[in-house]
């Protein structure tokens, strides 16, 4: 964890993929204590290492002081501020990389028609262990993909007993929804609010989606349909078997447990660069980690202001002036320092 300062070893900090990997607060005031964030109410406080999370969901009720939303964002932790049950989701935080590579891979995708088809067949391809037959439509493969969910609403409500209905869900009325609807948006709320986490600390846009477009949340719900089926449809089913009291707290808890059992943070950082057509790599996010051999930088100070796009597909390093005559200036706007450059000779004058 850090305090403030920019820490040197990264090897001390610890991978997103091991860590927890959401809490969710609802009535709190959440302060920074030393290393950690310590949520306080009338009943007491209680300390949460901060560097150990991965994602913070603010429910109503919850206020965060400027050094704790400080002490988040310097640990990797993304906060997102949510409604009642987590179910509706209002604002997020930025992530922690500042990479391009994702982003514009994803985005390169998402414009181009080719490439754009290609992404969403990966996306249904992927929900499905023993593939698709190949040459089948998208309305097909649609078809497929809905035969699935259903013979899992099916399949989970026999093993458990909990009669199932049909997905209902009204956002306006919560309370008229069954117990088991009502768990399933809880638990596909907790997810959405995991996979946000991992997209925005990974460097990719949440709204650049594929299969869904239109919402700032779009790519969210794409990443969050891979893994629906294997965690939050049981998830839901088990926890209203065991009972309807305390529902939305209790399966809350359950997604918690099954995301860290089945180490879900580690599946998702390779399967959102698989999806976008990049080599999948280990699930290595630490905190302040950017590219092999990249320093950590506090507070995004100090660093140059990338490259530059040429039309030839090269790019050129940025931060400097390419006006061909004048005064030189090889430093870019603002109250950072200039690159380093050797003193400027005779009959120049310094920036």
């Amino acid at each position: 964890m850090t305090t403030g300062r920019v820490v040197s070893d990264l090897a001390q900090l610890p991978r997103v993929a091991d860590g927890w990997t959401f809490l969710y607060t609802e009535k709190v005031r959440i302060e920074r204590s030393d290393h950690a964030l310590e949520l306080r109410d009338k009943s007491g406080r209680v300390p949460v290492p901060v560097a150990a999370l991965s994602v913070l969901m603010l429910g109503p009720g919850s206020t965060i002081t400027h050094a704790a939303v400080l002490a988040a964002a310097e640990s990797g932790c993304s906060i997102v501020w949510c409604g009642e049950h987590a179910a509706r989701f209002y604002a997020a935080g930025v992530g922690e990389t500042r990479q391009a590579r994702h982003l514009e891979a994803q985005a390169t995708a998402w414009a181009s028609k080719q490439g754009h088809l290609e992404v969403v067949r990966r996306l249904y391809t992927m929900r499905f262990q023993e593939g698709l037959p190949a040459g089948l439509t998208l309305e097909q493969i649609r078809g497929h993909e809905g035969v699935r969910v259903r013979e899992t609403y099916a399949t989970l409500s026999a093993e458990t007993g909990v009669a199932w209905s049909g997905r209902a869900y009204r956002r306006g009325d919560w309370s008229a929804a069954d117990p088991v609807n009502r768990a399933l948006s809880a638990a596909n709320a907790c997810l959405y609010g995991v996979c946000h986490a991992a997209i925005v600390a990974t460097g990719f846009a949440p709204g650049l989606g594929f299969v869904h477009v239109g919402k700032q949340l779009s790519f969210v719900y794409d990443v969050a349909d891979l893994y629906k089926v294997d965690v939050t449809i049981p998830a839901a089913f088990q926890t209203v078997r065991a009972g309807t009291s305390n529902l939305e707290t209790r399966v809350r808890k359950h997604c918690r447990d099954l995301f860290h059992s089945s180490r879900l943070l580690e599946r998702i950082v390779p399967d959102l660069q698989r999806v976008v057509g990049l080599a999948p790599e280990r699930a290595r996010l630490v905190v302040h980690r950017g590219e092999e051999g990249e320093p950590p930088v506090e507070e995004g100070l100090g660093e140059a202001p990338g490259e530059l796009w040429n039309d030839d597909g090269t790019r050129t390093g940025g931060g400097r002036s390419f006006a061909p005559s004048g005064r030189r200036s090889d430093a870019y706007d603002g109250d950072l320092e200039p690159p380093d450059e050797p003193p400027p000779g005779d009959g120049e004058t310094p920036f």
